[in-house]
């Protein structure tokens, strides 16, 4: 059977339109309806194969669930150059932001400094889900012990229209205010964000509950 066939097989016609709406930017009749968990396993179930390889070879694919399947097929790369040309190779194919954020391979962790040369060189393309990607990676792994201002100063510098570039960079500032607050609370405070990304990391920092009572009452008062 095509992989496709397989993808077929696994349709859930009411999870299709579930999916469609969470989606707005993907259009309905590109939802085969398959779950993640049914997606994940058969991810596994192809990992290492000869009709993997070729399927991840064609590119663009047509389908919502067929890039689902891609992006779990790179997460279980555990070659890094392998799994890097993978992800290069499938960024500008991106069209949402589902499928951008569930592309975060577990071998990236172990080659952070490669890692993070490339994620400044995603911010820098312009490309909505490229970009969205790389602040992601920042996120993700950079906001912890490997932690750097340089890191937040370059996710500071975005200036973007696009929604889903600028909602990422919101959600890498509550997630620092989280992490880093002392290290980051100085962008909100200088007003070093887009107006937009400024409120909604306020924002998005408020809804969490891993921001103290007093950290969130203190931000605010820096709402514009």
């Amino acid at each position: 059977m095509t992989v496709l066939q397989l993808l077929r097989e696994k349709a859930d016609s009411p999870y299709a339109d579930f999916q469609a709406k969470l989606i707005p930017d993907v259009e309905r009749g590109l939802f085969i309806g398959v779950r993640t968990p049914d997606l994940k396993a058969l991810a596994k179930e192809l990992y290492g194969t000869k009709q993997a390889e070729d399927f991840m070879k064609k590119l663009p694919h047509k389908y919502f669930d067929e890039n689902q399947l891609h992006i779990f097929l790179l997460n279980r790369e555990k070659d890094f150059g392998k799994c890097l040309a993978g992800v290069e190779a499938f960024l500008p194919f991106i069209d949402n932001w589902a499928t951008c954020d569930q592309l975060s391979p577990p071998v990236f962790g172990r080659h952070k400094s490669e890692l993070v040369k490339k994620a400044f060189e995603w911010i820098d393309s312009g490309e909505t889900y490229t970009v969205r990607f790389g602040v992601g990676m920042l996120m993700r792994w950079f906001l912890d012990e490997d932690f750097d201002i340089k890191y937040a100063e370059k996710v500071a510098k975005i200036r973007s229209d696009e929604y889903y570039i600028n909602m990422m960079a919101a959600w890498y500032f509550a997630t620092a205010l989280a992490k880093q607050w002392d290290a980051c609370v100085p962008f909100i405070e200088k007003g070093a964000l887009p107006v937009w990304v400024h409120n909604k990391a306020i924002q998005k920092s408020v809804e969490s509950s891993r921001v103290s009572p007093e950290h969130k009452a203190y931000l605010k008062t820096l709402r514009k």
